[in-house]
């Protein structure tokens, strides 16, 4: 008896180690050809006769993600200069004029540009009580202030953004007062992580930033 149930945990062990060492793999490749997948159809800009199809006789796996590179390059190019800064002031005029349009497309550039500039947007790792007092969650604070809120409840407010679960691109934002947020040490990498995996990934949190917490926390 006890011989078969050695024999089991070992298989399992071997099964556990096996799946511990694949998963992240098969992970990697699913999401990386997935990415490959949408950035190819970057290629139907190009005209039929002009595409891998047409010219090598079969598709090109990646082709589209230097495609879509060298676009993003000459777009830049282009918007940084005289002309292309009018051009582009000229499409946003006329954006702005389509009442559903302008609302999406403001909101996309709003949050483009809070997350590839230097401001502290989604830089910060923050932990709020929430959804209950003693419970805690990790978010990333997207607002320093929330001036209409701070104005109204007498107190300055922050937005903190949280992402749910296995899934970090959904989540809900919540208002809470700048004083019931605790700031961590821990990086937005470090703190995706913790999320996508439930938890199962904790970082290590160093003297400082332990400390920090520690005085943060309410006294029971």
């Amino acid at each position: 008896m006890n011989g078969g149930a050695r024999k089991k945990r070992t298989l399992r062990r071997y099964l556990v180690a096996g799946v511990l060492v694949w998963l992240p793999i098969l992970a990697t490749v699913w999401l990386v050809s997935f990415m490959l997948r949408i950035m190819d159809r970057t290629l139907l800009l190009l005209p039929p006769s002009y595409r891998p199809e047409a010219l090598v006789g079969f598709s090109l796996p990646g082709l589209g993600a230097l495609f879509a590179l060298i676009v993003l390059l000459l777009t830049g190019l282009l918007v940084t200069n005289l002309i292309g800064r009018r051009l582009v002031v000229w499409g946003e005029e006329l954006l702005n004029r389509i009442p559903v349009v302008r609302t999406v497309y403001s909101g996309v550039k709003s949050l483009a540009e809070s997350v590839f500039s230097q401001s502290n947007s989604f830089r910060k790792v923050v932990m709020v009580e929430y959804p209950r007092a003693g419970a805690w969650s990790i978010g990333f604070l997207t607002a320093e202030d929330v001036p209409e809120v701070s104005d109204k409840l007498g107190e300055p407010h922050v937005a903190v953004y949280l992402s749910a679960a296995l899934n970090a691109t959904a989540g809900y934002l919540v208002i809470v007062p700048r004083r019931q947020v605790v700031e961590l040490d821990m990086s937005v990498d470090e703190a995706m992580k913790m999320i996508i995996t439930c938890g199962v990934v904790v970082p290590h949190a160093s003297h400082t930033g332990a400390a920090r917490v520690q005085r943060a926390l309410p006294a029971a």
